[in-house]
């Protein structure tokens, strides 16, 4: 059997500082951003997780002085009692609640060597200054601060522990500023350990949702530890499949690549069939696209016989929009740099794409269908990669309420 995971010894607030220390993840808000977010709460994880906040303004934050910031704060809440170390293995029952949904995870240590094997599995390409960057962030502070979100097929046994183990009050509540609830309760049982590290052993493979990243730096981190035991895994919170909540990702686009509207449209209308909507034109299917121009939404059915049915990127529909419209009429043949071409998340609404068209930084816009876990799963499994921006997951893991220190 693989070892896929493990308990780990989390270095977490005490109970009576959860709510002070909890932030958004590192890469969802800007320096500004957090400086804004930070300001007047000393104990915010954003004073490790975005460490420029607290110095000079236009600082490189990929600088080393940036990095030993993080160290220098991340070590003060130790000392000062904010942050605890659990004095024995555990797992960690993680739930997000956001508004009507509710998703209930385990936090676990994830073996590198699993993820270098593919039973760990990615969809997604990573960039060598992202990757750097979080090496750099680990190896400062000696820990690994920011989870990987992992997704796993369905399993009775897991599911049987958690229901058992969120029957009592959790060890935090916190509500974020975004409203989303952060749940978290310590699973120091041994039976439940056993039950939860064979169930999630015995699977034939985890998948990589959110964080590719976050777990090429653990890779890396654990090759330059080799003697750390510790340092051989990363810190993740896995959900099941059927639990997990993926949004739209849409694209919007500076120009027409020369083309009038109306040659747009009837372009358009060789692979798609085109129909003038009298309302935001959200797609209700795969397949389906909502378009955005000229103050007027269109509903775009792609014909059938532009999607392949063999080809498990081929039929993603953030592929199927490219390769039939963004590519061949508007000119982009790489998204992940062209300046042209830009992205926006559903958990903003269509109306943010009617604001970036109207206020005429963009021409165009696109909602898609939401990727679904499936799909990913089919991509990762046949060891392929997802074009870019094709999943937006909400709700997201915050920081700081666990960590997993490299001793």
């Amino acid at each position: 059997m693989t070892e896929l995971v493990r308990p780990f010894k989390a270095l977490r607030p005490v109970p009576e500082q959860a709510d002070a220390v909890a932030a958004p993840p590192y890469d969802v808000l800007n320096t500004q951003e957090a400086r804004v977010r930070a300001k007047g709460r000393p104990n915010c994880f954003l004073h490790i997780s975005k460490p420029e906040i607290d110095l000079p303004e236009g600082m490189n934050i990929y600088a080393q002085e940036v990095y030993d910031k993080g160290a220098e704060n991340l070590n003060r809440l130790v000392a000062d009692g904010i942050l605890m170390r659990e004095d024995k293995p555990c797992y960690y029952a993680y739930r997000l609640t956001m508004g009507d949904h509710v998703q209930t995870g385990v936090a676990m240590a994830a073996s590198a060597s699993a993820y270098d094997s593919n039973d760990i599995r990615k969809h997604e390409f990573t960039r060598p200054k992202k990757e750097d960057d979080r090496v750099n962030q680990i190896t400062a502070l000696n820990a690994q601060t920011g989870p990987v979100l992992l997704a796993y097929k369905s399993s009775a046994a897991v599911k049987a522990v958690l229901e058992a183990v969120t029957a009592a009050d959790s060890t935090y509540d916190v509500t974020a500023d975004d409203g989303v609830g952060h749940a978290i309760w310590v699973i120091d049982d041994r039976a439940h350990i056993a039950a939860l590290t064979d169930a999630f052993n015995s699977m034939s493979a985890l998948y990589i949702a959110d964080g590719h990243h976050r777990s090429a730096a653990g890779s890396r981190v654990a090759k330059a530890k080799p003697d750390t035991e510790s340092a051989q895994f990363f810190l993740t919170v896995a959900y099941a499949d059927d639990e997990m909540n993926i949004l739209d990702y849409n694209r919007v686009i500076k120009d027409l690549n020369g083309h009038s509207a109306e040659d747009l449209l009837a372009k358009i209308g060789e692979r798609f069939d085109v129909l003038r909507a009298d309302a935001q034109a959200k797609p209700l299917k795969p397949t389906q696209f909502g378009m955005y121009l000229g103050s007027a939404w269109y509903v775009l059915n792609i014909h059938a016989d532009h999607v392949p049915t063999d080809d498990p990127v081929g039929r993603l529909d953030v592929s199927l929009l490219h390769a039939n419209l963004i590519e061949p009429l508007l000119g982009i043949a790489d998204p992940r740099t062209d300046e042209r071409i830009d992205f926006v998340g559903g958990i903003r609404g269509l109306g943010e794409l009617e604001k970036r068209v109207n206020s005429g930084e963009m021409a165009v816009a696109f909602a898609l269908f939401a990727t679904s876990m499936a799909d990913l799963m089919a991509v990762a499994d046949a060891g392929e990669v997802m074009p870019p921006k094709s999943t937006w997951f909400e709700p997201k893991l915050a920081d700081g309420l666990l960590s997993h220190v490299l001793d």
